[in-house]
């Protein structure tokens, strides 16, 4: 029967848009899952969702950090373009200063969002009667102009900066969890995987007989947002989830030494082992969430019609294993730009195979709104291209380039060359024989160096030609 649809309604030609899942995780490391070659973290749902469907092995994000990335991701346009080219938050914690009653009312973190200019997925998807939900992280502003209410979601039950407590649902010490444009406490004490699967379900009871968008951006597995240090130096897992990992258990522990900025005192923080266990916990816990999800639309038999996108937001931090990549989230290192993803959309995309191309998240809106049938707005410059003819085999991928700029630091792919940048070590690379860019190429090959450069300094004078936008651009 759905080859038979397929053939009297050719791709794009069909009379019912899909329904859209894209699910994100938090930090989650290259490969800590089953399906990219993990031995130790357990993803049944994440490894059953690449069998019925794709993983992508060369995709990447815009940024190696939580704001920017997901600014993109919602956009289709690089941070520079889109004017999240740097994350929404406040230092001062990093130090472990807690805020005093009204103080965080006038800092960065709190007024600071994305350009109103900016036009974001579910505000192009709404004229086409598309309902949309997002339950978990936000990231892009916490006034009600930048909530996502205001940004053309139907519904939001979330935290609304870069990271929390999985329990408190503070944010070092301040409350963060909203239900759409109103704060809440009520589920203070209720891990909140837990609580973005609850909405998720409950969204799509609600709303199954229609096209929707359901965005679920876990927290998981990043660090507690908790200035506790025993606390803050990892992700927090349930129990429930711990004793599925019994050889990290029997190493758990603590171990006393100096925290990050907090100083020359001495703290108590977790050891290696309690690290992982948390980590892996977390993602196990965020894994078994995704699976309510996915046996939702099984149940409502509406899976065959339902695009589901699975990736990270940058690279993997904490304890996380980011192999065979070099680096991790924060870097210009492949580690901190190449993500897991995974796409399942039966009878569109082929199951069980996996997919070399070079893709980027600025891929992800142009595909979406491509598959329901939503013509891109005439005034907007995307960044990105339809990748779906890429994963069927009908056409090469048309990203050659990509670029990527972090304060100070830089990188650039061009073909299969990459160049690095950055304090964290600079470097001429081949990824198609050296992905761990371990061999610096920069003096046998000066001319390729000085090319990709000149890509960049290119990238560089178009962005910075770009009509400006909020918060960090100065116009």
């Amino acid at each position: 029967m759905r080859l038979l649809i397929l053939l009297l309604f050719p791709f794009g030609l069909l009379a019912t848009p899909p329904n859209i899942v894209l699910i994100v995780s938090d930090d989650q490391g290259y490969r800590d899952l089953g399906c990219f070659g993990s031995k130790e973290i357990l993803t049944p749902q994440l490894d059953r969702l690449a069998t019925e469907g794709m993983k992508l092995t060369q995709f990447y994000v815009s940024w190696p950090a939580c704001t920017p990335s997901r600014g993109s991701l919602l956009t289709g346009r690089y941070p520079q373009r889109n004017g999240i080219n740097d994350m929404i938050r406040n230092e001062a914690p990093d130090y472990g200063y807690e805020y005093k009653p009204g103080e965080y009312e006038a800092t960065f973190e709190r007024i600071g969002g994305m350009d109103t200019r900016e036009v974001l997925l579910p505000a192009l998807l709404k004229p086409a009667g598309y309902v949309s939900g997002i339950f978990g992280k936000w990231d892009l502003g916490v006034h009600k102009r930048f909530l996502p209410l205001a940004r053309g979601f139907d519904e939001f039950y979330g935290f609304v900066n870069t990271g929390i407590d999985y329990y408190t649902h503070e944010r070092y010490g301040v409350p963060s969890m909203y239900r759409n444009n109103t704060p809440t406490t009520t589920d203070k004490g209720t891990y909140c995987t837990d609580l973005f699967e609850r909405e998720a379900v409950r969204f799509l009871k609600s709303h199954h007989k229609k096209p929707f968008f359901l965005y679920l951006p876990f927290n998981a597995p990043h660090n507690a947002s908790n200035l506790d240090p025993a606390i803050r130096a990892g992700a927090q897992g349930p129990e429930s989830a711990k004793k599925l990992y019994p050889h990290l258990q029997a190493d758990a522990g603590f171990t006393e030494r100096k925290f990050g900025k907090y100083g020359e005192k001495l703290f108590q923080v977790p050891n290696r082992a309690t690290k992982r266990l948390e980590y892996a916990a977390s993602i196990t816990s965020m894994d078994a969430a995704i699976g309510c999800v996915l046996e939702l639309l099984d149940h409502y038999q509406v899976a065959d019609n339902t695009l589901v996108i699975f990736l990270s937001d940058n690279g993997g931090g904490g304890a996380s294993d980011n192999a065979p990549l070099r680096g991790g989230k924060g870097q210009m290192f492949e580690g901190g730009l190449r993500v897991p993803c995974i796409i399942r959309w039966p009878g569109r995309v082929p199951a069980g195979k996996t997919n070399d191309s070079f893709l980027t998240t600025l891929e992800i809106l142009p595909t979406l709104l491509q598959a329901s049938q939503v013509k891109p707005p005439q005034d907007v410059i995307l960044d990105g291209f339809d990748l779906l003819p890429v994963l069927r085999g009908e056409k090469p991928s048309a990203r050659y380039t990509m670029f990527w700029q972090r304060r100070l630091d830089k990188g650039a792919r061009v073909g299969d060359w990459k160049w690095v940048d950055s304090n964290r070590g600079s470097g001429l690379f081949n990824l198609k024989n050296d992905v761990g860019e371990q061999k610096d190429l920069s003096v046998t090959h000066p001319n390729k160096l000085e090319e990709l450069k000149q890509h960049f300094a290119r990238w560089k004078k178009q962005m910075d030609a770009a009509e400006p936008r909020g918060p960090f651009r100065d116009f």
